[in-house]
């Protein structure tokens, strides 16, 4: 199935966020880095590379405030491009490979050490969440003692997902509210507990849940007696030098490095608003992470290259169950945090995307080390939706060209 099958099921599925539209170093291309708003500047030059052709279209054809992508191409090749403006109040540029929120790409990056501890034999897979968590999943129509950490990594645990509902959306479950929580702090036991308050899904089946990543992390702490972001330093961002990457401290707001400032618009369509100093403490373990693309392109690369885990926990992350979806949506599948899609060209790409209100990013790699990831400084929900159903089709469709494209002779 093409790439945009692949990211129409991240929208539908969700990638951090219910109620929104969702799902390289080191020469920096040409690339206008402080740019007037798209309707005070005439027409642009020509472009001859075809990512930042793409980049520029979400800028002036759809606007997006900046797009960033990272891409290795077939020969190892890496290149940065960047589009639009860094901060829509002063026109300042936007820093080549800067850093963005990965959303649920962080959902990737739990899954890993829970896979590493499982290596390790700290963590069965297979064991309940009631070996590792007792007491802490209770409801009804949930038995603790069937649900697995498996189930957790797969989203096949049954239990419902926190953001469906209040504070995430309105009483009516219509519209999302995401500026109500900006700078909500809250503890991973509160995010379970309305996680179990809302509706379940049928154990052993796919449905996309926040609340089990939560749970995941609060497994990896339980295991470790150490919090999550020691972990996941240590296991992952330091061993692949991801310079760019880190895990939010509690209540931490501000991004530590280079960045472009991210924007948010509720209701869908209306003024941006600037979004970037969040509270990510509504996310945590399911969507905390700061990066940059192309640390996101080496770290799926290290991963599904086999780089991290061991042969067994390998073969663990890439087993899939499909995803449920519709057609034409059917082959998409999930492993142990992260999801399978099929090139038109031919074979398997991998990543996961994720959104945070203020950024957003898709990417995928593949076997043999093409990468690409694309981040825009708004989550595409917040566009008015024709706008925000383009951007979906446009950037998938850019991915899979991307990774499909034959080296430049």
């Amino acid at each position: 199935m093409p790439s945009t099958h692949r990211l129409a099921a991240l929208v539908t599925a969700g990638a951090l966020v219910s109620g929104s539209v969702v799902a390289l170093p080191v020469a920096a291309l040409a690339g206008d880095h402080a740019r007037p708003a798209a309707h005070e500047r005439g027409p642009r030059p020509p472009r001859h590379d075809d990512v930042q052709r793409a980049l520029d279209r979400l800028v002036d054809e759809h606007g997006v405030p900046a797009a960033l992508a990272a891409v290795t191409d077939r020969t190892g090749r890496e290149r940065d491009l960047v589009a639009g403006v860094g901060d829509l109040a002063t026109g300042a540029p936007v820093p080549v490979d800067g850093q963005v929120r990965a959303g649920s790409n962080s959902k990737t990056f739990v899954a890993t050490v829970v896979l590493q501890l499982a290596g390790e034999g700290l963590v069965d897979l297979d064991a309940s969440v009631e070996t590792y968590l007792p007491g802490v999943v209770r409801g009804d129509r949930l038995d603790a003692s069937v649900i697995t950490v498996r189930d957790l990594l797969q989203h096949t645990s049954g239990i419902g997902d926190f953001t469906h509902g209040p504070p995430f959306t309105d009483e009516a479950v219509t519209e999302a509210t995401f500026l109500r929580v900006k700078d909500w702090y809250v503890e991973p036991y509160e995010l379970v507990t309305l996680g179990l308050s809302r509706p379940t899904t049928p154990h052993g089946t796919f449905a996309y849940s926040n609340t089990n990543y939560v749970l995941a992390g609060l497994v990896v702490q339980k295991v470790t007696q150490r919090p999550l972001a020691e972990a996941v330093t240590e296991r992952i961002i330091e061993p692949l030098g991801l310079a760019g990457t880190y895990v939010p401290g509690r209540g931490e707001r501000t991004l530590r490095g280079e960045h472009p400032q991210g924007y948010h618009a509720e209701p869908a369509g209306s003024a941006m608003v600037e979004h970037t100093a969040i509270d990510p403490a509504f996310a945590w373990a399911a969507g905390d992470v700061v990066t940059t693309p192309g640390d996101l392109n080496r770290f799926f690369t290290a991963l599904v290259g086999g780089e991290l885990l061991a042969p067994a926990e390998q073969a663990a992350l890439t087993t899939t169950v499909p995803m449920g979806m519709p057609e034409p949506y059917t082959s998409m599948r999930y492993g142990l945090g992260i999801m399978s899609s099929e090139l038109s060209c031919g074979g398997l790409a991998w990543g996961h995307g994720g959104i945070i209100p203020g950024y957003q990013t898709e990417n995928a790699v593949t076997a043999d080390g093409r990468a690409v990831t694309v981040a825009t400084t708004t989550i595409f929900g917040a566009l008015a939706p024709e706008h925000a159903a383009a951007v979906t089709t446009e950037v998938a469709e850019l991915v899979d060209r991307t990774l499909c494209a034959a080296p430049r002779s």
